[in-house]
């Protein structure tokens, strides 16, 4: 019987709540007393109730909860993707801008190792703007795209001034590693649903584009013995890059992916970079 009593007190207060309209500009503390229970509610959505001792004035607390209202706009600072990069490649190798540019290429040669190659973007901040409800909203911010190719053709070797890529037979057996290192300095903008306002770690989809400015670029090789060699340059890597980016909400678990609808190279080979992986926020 307490139970019902209870419950029939919780629905009572919550369609008072919503009948109730303040005409003030302040809010106010409205206290409602129901038989033996006294209902107070406090400004920025606190609610207790206390129920009355029997032959006595004095009260007892038996519930008290606080709603939390989603602030309009909330910034999440040092957010770090760890993920895989690639590039999906379209390259017509018979042309002669492309055997000028890479002589003697084709598709093997520019192929990367699998899951080797690894994208890690340090983001410095992210806001979250609400635009409806708390459920769509705004989110922009600005931070660090990390990318390393390394090579599955590890001969692979950049000159620069002009750039060309050859296969350097000197550097057949001997080395461990090869890569193209490529950094950006990066802003998204997207548009986020969530399927669950309120809470911290709840359920929504992101989507929007990126853009980001090269740079630093640079080839390393790391010898068999140790030793390791690093050519910086840009390589002819287009300066500016654009990019279609989403991200993908599941509670704790937060996926992230983007992929650019143009060359990573502002002539000759036709190579479109995506990434993917898993993102480590708050929301």
């Amino acid at each position: 019987m307490k139970r019902i009593l209870l419950l029939c007190v919780l629905s009572s207060t919550v369609l008072i709540g919503f009948a109730q309209t303040d005409t003030t500009s302040k809010e106010k503390t409205d206290t409602i007393k129901i038989g033996g229970m006294i209902i107070i509610r406090k400004p920025g959505g606190d609610r207790e109730i206390y129920k009355q001792r029997k032959g006595s004035d004095s009260t007892v607390k038996i519930s008290g909860r606080r709603y939390n209202k989603p602030s309009n706009i909330s910034t999440n600072w040092w957010i770090v993707d760890l993920g895989f990069s690639n590039y999906n490649d379209k390259t017509n190798y018979s042309s002669a801008a492309v055997q000028s540019f890479a002589p003697n290429s084709n598709e093997d040669m520019f192929k990367l190792k699998n899951f080797k190659s690894r994208n890690v973007n340090i983001w410095f901040f992210m806001q979250k703007l609400n635009v409806a409800k708390h459920i769509l909203n705004l989110k922009y911010g600005l931070g660090l795209e990390l990318n390393n190719y390394h090579f599955d053709e590890e001969q692979v070797k950049f000159s620069e001034n002009p750039t060309v890529i050859t296969i350097d037979p000197a550097f057949k057996d001997k080395l461990k590693k090869n890569k193209l290192a490529a950094d950006y300095i990066t802003v998204p903008l997207m548009l986020n649903i969530n399927f669950t306002p309120g809470r911290g770690r709840g359920f929504g989809i992101s989507g929007g584009v990126s853009a980001g400015y090269l740079y630093s670029s640079r080839q390393k090789v790391k010898y068999n013995g140790g030793k390791k060699d690093k050519l910086k340059d840009d390589f002819d890597l287009e300066k500016w890059k654009i990019s279609y980016v989403g991200e993908v909400l599941l509670g704790p678990v937060k996926l992230y992916g983007s992929y650019s609808p143009n060359s990573m190279w502002s002539k000759a080979l036709d190579q479109r970079p995506y990434t993917f992986g898993v993102r480590f926020s708050n929301w």
